[in-house]
């Protein structure tokens, strides 16, 4: 027992500095946002800070419709204090004002921070674990609305300038941490589904951070070559390719959202996340499914990079500096180790589910079967009968069924 409460007190830590990371990076990324805003508006560059404005309210809007839709679904089982303070007349105002991602991090904090202190699982066993689930699923949204395409503009104009500044080279470098540990934290959080979460290494978490930044890089590069020598058929390529995937998404019947309007909605992020990197959303074929979506975006990945060649070919001159025989063939091999890693993790650490306690959610002992086994006794909620999922609990199983298919 003294061994289990060591190893849950040293998760615990490494839980909290993650959740603190997080944040830092967060705040971080809105202030290089508006930085580069304005650097853009000194250097005269408009048209590129009407791009970064847009890709910045647009994934703030996302967010908040997102996190507004989903607070509705428990406004009455949220226990952190300062969300019980806004929940009854400051909530709508926070998520007008674009504050409610905000709002939820200030949640998370201030449950982390009082459990870590008392060395205690309340945040883990209660509403706010599922709560903190949400939190995860909007960051994801946002790496794939903002930070994403961010790398993808600050790449093309570092290719178009053939030079590379302070301003661009930070964005460069958060965007893609803020990539690579949302990615990774998300991973984390499906982890408490699992009642053995302690007994993980972090190895598992090293390579599927791994093979998902060998994936994206080669992906947003190829983008951006395109987009340095195209830049106005990239619109073109991001609409039809994205619409192609929502219909797949649709085909899906995905099933996250209260209303079936809202659920197309959902849909269209995905889309948005399958532009750049797999997400999964259904447990049905997942296998045949990713080898036919790696499939079609190496294609993809290919046509871009045959078209940037093709330019660089036509109009030599300033592009000469970038060998597209040396380029093209180091992206495609990442790619493809990317692949061989993540077969890697799915045949060595990927755990799978229990579909009993993962596939089929029900109330009562659902909370017991997520949580660690600390020798505790059962409480008349794992003992009441089960009832069917709704709201934040529904969705939250719903993704961990997904993710341990």
């Amino acid at each position: 027992m003294a061994e289990t409460r060591e190893r849950f007190t040293v998760f615990n830590l490494l839980e909290y500095l993650f959740t603190l990371l997080g944040l830092l990076l967060f705040l971080l990324d809105i202030a290089l946002d508006i930085w580069t805003v304005v650097s853009f508006y000194q250097d005269g560059a408009y048209v590129y800070m009407a791009v970064m404005i847009f890709l910045l309210l647009g994934s703030s809007v996302l967010s908040q419709v997102f996190s507004w839709l989903w607070y509705s679904d428990s406004l009455d089982k949220i226990e952190s204090k300062v969300e019980k303070f806004t929940k009854s007349h400051l909530l709508k105002p926070f998520h007008f004002l674009q504050l409610g991602v905000c709002l939820r991090y200030a949640g998370v904090i201030e449950t982390s921070t009082r459990d870590f202190r008392h060395h205690t699982t309340g945040f883990r066993e209660g509403m706010a674990l599922f709560l903190n689930q949400d939190l995860q699923m909007l960051r994801l949204f946002e790496t794939f609305s903002e930070n994403a395409p961010q790398l993808l503009l600050m790449m093309s104009i570092i290719l178009q300038r053939a030079e590379l500044e302070l301003i661009t080279g930070l964005k460069i470098l958060t965007s893609t941490a803020a990539i690579a540990s949302n990615v990774t934290v998300y991973h984390r959080s499906m982890r408490i589904y699992l009642p053995e979460k302690h007994e993980m290494s972090w190895i598992s978490t090293g390579i599927y951070f791994l093979w998902n930044l060998l994936v994206i890089i080669p992906r947003v590069t190829a983008l951006a070559l395109f987009c340095s020598v195209l830049p106005c058929y990239i619109i073109a390529h991001f609409l039809s390719l994205w619409m192609l995937l929502v219909l797949v998404a649709w085909s899906q019947k995905t099933d996250y959202m209260k209303s079936p309007g809202w659920e197309w909605l959902f849909r269209a992020a995905v889309g948005l996340i399958w532009y750049f990197c797999w997400f999964n959303v259904t447990k049905k074929s997942v296998k045949l499914k990713m080898a036919l979506y790696y499939s079609v975006m190496a294609l993809d990945t290919v046509m871009l990079l045959g078209f940037w060649c093709w330019k660089v070919f036509e109009y030599a001159g300033c592009w000469s500096s970038l060998n597209p025989y040396m380029v093209i063939p180091t992206l495609l091999v990442l790619y493809v180790i990317g692949i061989l890693v993540k077969i890697i993790y799915y045949k060595r650490f990927h755990p799978n589910g229990d579909k009993e306690k993962i596939a089929g959610p029900t109330e009562g002992k659902y909370r017991r079967a997520a949580t660690y086994d600390m020798d505790t006794d059962l409480t008349p909620e794992d003992l009441a009968p089960a009832k069917p999922l709704t709201g934040v609990l529904k969705r939250s199983r719903t993704m961990a069924a997904n993710f341990y298919f």
